[in-house]
C-alpha cells in the first residue's frame, strides 16, 4: 500500500465537487425562488389550485428542501477538506490522528477518519 497523499489531485477532485454542488445549490435555489415568486405574483395558474394540487407541492418544496440541506451540508464537507488541505491535515484521522487510506480517500475524499461509524476513543 501506498501511503502518500496526492494532495494536489485531492484539492483539484475537491475544487470541481464544489463546483458542482454549488451549481446545483443554485439551480435548486433558483427553481424554488421562480416557483415562489409565480405563488406571490397571483400567477393564474396558482388560483384555485385543487388542494390536492397544494399538497403536491407542499411535498416538493419540502423535498427540494430537504435535498438543499443535503447539498449544504455535502458543501460544507468540502470545505472542511480543502481547509484541511491548507492546513497540512488532510489525510490525518482526526479521532486517531493515524493516517487515512489513500484508497478510503480515493473513494470519499472529505474522509475525517479511516473508517467511519467508531466511537471516539
Amino acid at each position: 500500500m501506498d501511503d502518500r497523499i496526492d494532495t494536489e489531485a485531492a484539492r483539484e477532485r475537491l475544487e470541481q465537487e464544489h463546483e458542482r454542488v454549488d451549481r446545483l445549490i443554485g439551480e435548486l435555489r433558483d427553481e424554488g425562488l421562480d416557483r415562489e415568486a409565480a405563488e406571490q405574483s397571483g400567477d393564474p395558474g396558482h388560483i384555485g389550485q385543487h388542494p390536492a394540487d397544494r399538497a403536491s407541492d407542499t411535498f416538493e418544496r419540502e423535498k427540494d428542501l430537504a435535498i438543499l440541506e443535503s447539498l449544504e451540508a455535502e458543501l460544507a464537507e468540502i470545505e472542511a477538506a480543502l481547509q484541511r488541505i491548507d492546513d497540512g491535515t488532510y489525510g490525518i484521522d482526526e479521532r486517531t490522528g493515524a493516517p487515512i487510506d489513500p484508497e478510503r480517500l480515493a473513494a470519499r475524499p472529505t474522509a475525517r477518519t479511516d473508517v467511519e461509524g467508531l466511537p471516539p476513543r
